[in-house]
């Protein structure tokens, strides 16, 4: 859903919980091994090709294989409401059939063969799932009304007043928390996908998912990321959205912050989070790209740098498909539309990332990862410097968040030994004194050797 429709939710959950130690959380502990190093892609299925089906999308694979992603997001793939419908295609979270494919991506068959491909490619699948809310023709809400939120003359409404395509649940009822549990199982079992993004996972009570999660478990272990970026959401999901950096690349991009409030936020973030959490970190996505603008309006000339850090800071790196094209324009969301596929620069660039995020334990996620240690320069409201260290390995990043040349005096005390610039193959030593140059809006990401 677009996030800054539900901005107020979360700004009232976020200022209304804690500032809770880490360890008073009841993480849901154990990923999937198989997550301890991925890169997520997203993929909206309608605008990914000109058919915008299944088939046509298992032609990417390859590329995408190349492009070393290693979970493959799908925005939701059930049919679409009909009634209150916006534009001529309608949302798709606007969920008619919780048990259905979409047939204009093609068919049941035809997506279990689509995830067995992916599967012998050694990736895997989530599904979008949207729990909160359904469209008006979903034939739930006429047998089983008591499953809805009603209003004061006691008819039916939206989550949210805009949300106008959608009615919104009301999960004090125990059969609708039956029916949503077994839809859940349905897809597991059925077409053995790996797990669920669950769209604004925080709008439903959190203690529906520490009920249905453990069901989902029992079938298969299942990855779970939440569409919402509060600590408790970890009790039943094993990475949130890290909205807030997000939105602090923004505003230095746009001049309104500056580099020291991402080392501010991360160390606040890493205090709150539960130990081990996975947050989610990207410069676009669906919601950012359709309703906030494209990568190029929102971050111009910092774009590779915040590309850098999403791959580079504790947490999983976001690809939404098209970035790798150097998409630039806002795909319609009610409508056909589609994304221009051609070589360009960012292919190499986060097909480098991935390699590098995969390769080297101290990028890895959660607790199978780094350190993170923030390093002082004698700048810090323009240069963000970090070191992430597991082990033997060290990767060291400095990142100049700023539209002029940098040269910085760093702290020796956590960063000394021989080291080699990931991109170029710079080699320096560091020591008790180490002076750097950083260009505008440039990155220099050292692995120890």
């Amino acid at each position: 859903m677009n996030f800054f429709r539900i901005t107020f939710i979360l700004i009232f959950l976020t200022t209304s919980l804690f500032a809770n130690e880490n360890q008073g959380h009841n993480f849901m502990k154990n990923p999937p091994d198989w997550s301890k190093n991925l890169t997520i892609y997203e993929v909206n299925l309608r605008q990914f090709s000109d058919k915008g089906d299944f088939k046509s999308f298992e032609k990417s694979l390859p590329k995408l294989k190349e492009l070393g992603v290693g979970i493959i997001w799908f925005m939701p793939i059930h049919p679409i409401g009909e009634k209150n419908r916006k534009g001529s295609l309608g949302s798709y979270y606007s969920v008619k059939d919780y048990f259905g494919v979409n047939p204009d991506y093609g068919t049941m068959e035809e997506f279990k063969a689509l995830v067995e491909k992916i599967h012998k490619m050694g990736m895997f699948v989530l599904i979008d799932w949207v729990a909160n809310h359904c469209a008006w023709d979903n034939p739930i809400l006429e047998k089983n009304p008591d499953w809805f939120t009603k209003d004061e003359n006691g008819n039916f409404k939206p989550p949210v007043d805009d949300w106008t395509d959608v009615v919104d649940f009301d999960y004090e009822n125990k059969e609708l928390r039956k029916y949503m549990t077994e839809a859940l199982k349905f897809w597991v079992k059925e077409t053995n996908i790996d797990g669920y993004r669950c769209d604004v996972a925080g709008m439903v009570p959190y203690d529906f998912w520490e009920e249905a999660v453990p069901e989902i478990h029992k079938i298969k272990p299942v990855f779970m990321l939440a569409e919402w970026e509060t600590p408790e959401i970890h009790n039943s999901f094993h990475m949130s959205y890290a909205w807030d950096i997000h939105k602090t690349f923004n505003a230095i991009a746009k001049g309104k912050k500056n580099a020291k409030s991402i080392g501010e936020l991360v160390k606040k973030e890493l205090k709150e989070f539960p130990k081990g959490a996975y947050r989610m970190h990207f410069t676009t996505n669906h919601d950012e790209n359709s309703w906030n603008g494209t990568v190029q309006e929102r971050l111009g000339e910092s774009a590779n740098v915040f590309s850098v850090l999403t791959f580079t800071l504790p947490g999983m790196p976001l690809i939404y498909n098209g970035q790798e094209a150097g998409m630039n324009k806002r795909l319609a969301f009610f409508e056909k539309d589609f994304i221009e596929w051609k070589k360009h620069p960012n292919f190499d660039l986060f097909k480098k990332l991935v390699k590098l995020k995969k390769d080297n334990k101290a990028l890895w996620n959660g607790d199978f990862g780094g350190k993170y240690i923030k390093l002082e320069t004698s700048n810090d409201n323009s240069v963000f410097a970090f070191l992430r260290k597991f082990e033997n390995n060290e990767i060291f990043v400095a990142v100049n968040l700023s539209e002029k040349p940098q040269e910085v005096i760093l702290e020796g005390k956590n960063l000394k030994g021989n080291f080699t610039e990931y991109f170029t193959n710079e080699k320096l030593s560091f020591n008790d004194e180490n002076r750097l140059k950083l260009k505008p809006w440039s990155y220099k990401v050292f692995v120890k050797k």
